[in-house]
C-alpha cells in the first residue's frame, strides 16, 4: 500500500473487527510517539440483538443516601451467587495474577505469595439457576479440574464452557439447579462518583467485600496497559486484590455492572472491571457455541489533528495529502481483508459507520463491534473532496490474532 509506518511518528490503531468484541492491534511507530485514542470493544451499552440482560423482578432498595445500610443491603441481595473458583493443573503454577501473561503486566515477578492461597484461585458469579457461571478466562486458563465453592460451603465440580481471551471472559457450568442468581444492572446510568461495590475471594480470603466509587468509564485497554484486550473497562477505586478477578462489581441497588479484572502494580487505587453489557454478550455466545467469532476489517487508523496532518504530509509515506485536521484518517489498509476487499483506502477519513457519526477511533470500534461476521458494514468516508459510502462485509478474526 505504499506504506511504511514506522517511518511516522504514530501510535497506530488496528482494526480487526465487526460484530463480537474486535481485535485491534496497537503498533508503536518510530520518531515520537503521538497518542491515539485507543479502539477496543463493542459500545458499553450494545448487546446482541436477542439477549436480554435480566433485571430484578423485586422492589428496589431506597437510595443509599436514606440507607445506612446499603452497601450491606447490596451485598446480600447476590452475595450467595458469588463463588470461588479453584482452576488445578495445567500451567497454572502460581496464584491468579502472577504466572498468566495478562497479570504479570500489573503484578510483575515482585509480588509476595501468600502461602495459604491456593494456586489458581479466583472468583466467578452464578447468572442461571441451573449453574451457569461466569468468571475471568484467564482464572481457568489451562486448568485440567476447576472446583467451585458456593458461600454456604457446598462444592461442585465445574466444566469450562468456553474461554475468550480477547475479552478475558469465561463460562463455566456446574450441574445444579435451584442456585442463587445475580441481578444484572446496567452501564449507560453509570457516571463517575457514583458507589461501587466489589465481591470476591481476594488472595485467598474468601466473601471479602470492598467499597468505592466509580472513577471513570470507558477506559481503553491500551489505557489501562493491556492493548491485547478488547475491552473499554469500568475504572473504580474498589480494592480489587489477586482473587477478586472474574468477581462481580456491583451498583448501590446490588446490581451486576461489571467483572472485577485487573489492577496495576504502578498505581494504588487503580481497579478495572469489564462492563455486564460487554462480558453478558460475550458469555451468551460462549454458552450457546463454546467459542466467539470477532468480526475483522484491517485497517490502521488514527485519530487525526493538525500536527498529525502536517507529519503525514511532511513524511511522504502515506502517498496521499491529508487536507483535513479532524476525523478518524486509516493510515493503512492490511492486504487480503475485507476492508481491501470493500475498497478502503489509505488517506480515507471515516464519517459514518452504519449511519451513525463517528469522531473518534473509539466510535469506530463501537460501530463495527455491533455488527456481525459477514454482515454487510456500510461506511461512509471522504475521499479527497468527495465523500462515498463502501460496504464492508467483515471476516472473523484469524485466531492467530487472538
Amino acid at each position: 500500500m505504499g506504506l511504511a509506518p514506522k517511518q511516522i511518528g504514530l501510535s497506530v490503531i488496528t482494526l480487526l473487527v465487526g460484530g463480537g468484541i474486535g481485535w485491534v492491534g496497537h503498533q508503536q511507530l518510530q520518531a515520537r510517539s503521538l497518542e491515539a485514542t485507543a479502539v477496543e470493544t463493542a459500545p458499553l451499552v450494545q448487546t446482541t440483538s436477542n439477549v436480554e440482560l435480566p433485571r430484578s423482578t423485586v422492589a428496589l432498595a431506597p437510595p443509599a443516601t436514606s440507607n445506612p445500610n446499603f452497601i450491606a443491603d447490596a451485598v446480600n441481595r447476590v452475595g450467595a451467587a458469588v463463588v470461588r473458583i479453584d482452576a488445578d493443573g495445567g500451567d497454572i503454577e502460581l496464584p491468579e495474577g502472577l504466572e498468566n501473561p495478562f497479570f504479570r503486566r500489573f503484578f510483575g515477578d515482585e509480588m509476595p505469595v501468600p502461602e495459604p492461597f491456593q494456586q489458581g484461585t479466583g472468583s466467578g458469579f452464578i447468572i442461571s439457576s441451573d449453574g451457569q457461571i461466569i468468571t475471568n478466562a484467564h482464572v481457568v486458563e489451562g486448568a485440567s479440574r476447576v472446583t467451585v465453592t458456593l458461600t454456604d460451603g457446598r462444592t461442585f465440580e465445574g466444566s469450562v464452557v468456553g474461554t475468550d481471551k480477547v475479552t478475558d471472559v469465561a463460562a463455566v457450568k456446574i450441574d445444579a439447579t435451584d442456585m442463587p442468581t445475580v441481578v444484572f444492572g446496567r452501564t449507560d446510568t453509570l457516571s463517575p462518583g457514583q458507589w461501587a461495590i466489589a465481591i470476591g475471594n481476594p488472595l485467598g480470603l474468601d466473601n471479602t467485600v470492598t467499597a468505592g466509587i466509580i472513577s471513570a468509564l470507558g477506559r481503553s485497554s491500551s489505557e489501562v496497559g493491556i492493548p491485547d484486550k478488547r475491552v473499554q473497562f469500568i475504572q473504580t477505586d474498589a480494592a480489587i486484590n489477586p482473587g477478586n478477578s472474574g468477581g462481580p462489581l456491583l451498583n448501590d441497588q446490588g446490581e451486576v455492572i461489571g467483572m472485577n479484572t485487573a489492577i496495576r502494580k504502578d498505581a494504588q487505587g487503580l481497579g478495572f472491571a469489564i462492563p455486564v453489557e460487554t462480558f453478558n454478550r460475550i458469555a451468551q455466545q460462549l454458552f450457546e457455541d463454546g467459542e466467539v467469532q470477532h468480526p475483522y476489517l484491517g485497517i490502521q487508523m488514527v485519530l487525526l489533528t493538525p500536527e498529525i496532518r502536517d507529519e503525514i504530509n511532511a513524511s511522504d509515506e502515506l502517498g496521499v495529502k491529508v487536507n483535513a485536521d479532524v476525523g478518524v484518517l486509516i493510515i493503512r489498509v492490511l492486504e487480503d481483508t475485507p476492508a481491501e476487499a470493500g475498497g478502503l483506502k489509505a488517506g480515507d477519513i471515516i464519517q459514518r459507520v452504519n449511519g451513525n457519526p463517528v469522531e473518534t477511533p473509539t466510535d469506530v470500534q463501537a460501530e463495527v463491534d455491533a455488527g456481525e461476521v459477514g454482515q454487510p458494514l456500510d461506511v461512509e468516508i471522504q475521499r479527497g473532496d468527495t465523500s462515498q459510502t463502501l460496504t464492508i462485509r467483515p471476516m472473523a478474526l484469524p485466531s492467530q490474532l487472538q
